[in-house]
């Protein structure tokens, strides 16, 4: 049969709060809608929900902005308490332009914000702050599947993020277990008999891209299955490979 993946979406799951057991969940879930989870499978989580689990979600009433948090969002929409956990949660600030805070987060992203952000989250003035260790939320969800349903599978967790050069947003992982992350040419032939010597591709981000198809930012769909893809098993699996080496960054 030629190369094919099914996405499926997880509906169902409830609203996510401090505490919830995720991986219970999603094979409640997952099972109920006819679409069990199986070995081979890719787990699609979407940070949001991570971050609500763990905790990671903050009331701006607490936050305190700094002078300097005053001074960059003045003149723009965004409440200070905001840009002041953005500035908290950040290495170090990439760039800043009208408003617009790019940053490196202390797992090593460089994205918008600090990855900080109120949508899909209740109540007026609280936001959602990237799970700390992204990887260990994903080991996490993984081995609590394989101990409760037995499936062996994959879990990557994703977020959105934009890119330099294109426009709009596209999901990512940012965190992974289970397999892995990129997919190396280096060393093979093309169909042509030529030499690839750098080709290396990213396929827990395309994973992630094509998770957001069906669970989208509206549609209360927090998980999605990926059955399919036949991806290489790694143990040890972290994020860490998904970010340029800084000599190897031209840009930084």
């Amino acid at each position: 049969m030629p190369p094919r993946l099914t996405v499926i979406g997880i509906e169902g799951m409830p609203e996510a709060r401090p505490g919830d057991d995720l991986p219970e969940q999603l094979l409640q879930a997952a099972e109920a809608q006819g679409t069990p989870v199986e070995t081979g499978d890719v787990l699609v989580v979407t940070q949001k929900i991570v971050s609500k689990a763990e905790g990671r979600v903050i009331s701006i009433d607490d936050i305190e902005p700094s002078p300097l948090a005053i001074a960059i969002t003045e003149g723009h929409r965004r409440d200070p308490r905001h840009t002041e956990l953005i500035l908290r949660e950040s290495r170090r600030i990439v760039r800043m332009d009208r408003g617009v805070i790019i940053s490196e987060t202390y797992h090593g992203f460089n994205c918008a914000n600090a990855g900080i952000d109120a949508s899909n989250i209740p109540g007026d003035g609280t936001v959602a702050l990237l799970p700390e260790d992204p990887d260990a939320s994903a080991r996490g969800i993984r081995q609590a599947v394989r101990e409760r349903s037995g499936a062996d599978v994959a879990v990557i967790i994703s977020d959105t993020f934009g890119r330099p050069w294109r426009s709009a947003a596209v999901n990512v992982a940012i965190g992974v277990a289970g397999l892995n992350p990129l997919l190396s040419y280096v060393g093979q032939e093309d169909s042509h008999g030529n030499l690839m010597y750098t080709t290396v591709i990213n396929v827990a981000d395309e994973l992630a891209a094509t998770a957001e198809l069906v669970t989208g930012k509206v549609l209360g769909v927090p998980v999605a299955i990926i059955r399919g893809y036949s991806f290489e098993p790694m143990e040890d699996a972290s994020n860490q490979a998904l970010i340029r080496d800084p000599d190897k960054d031209l840009f930084r």
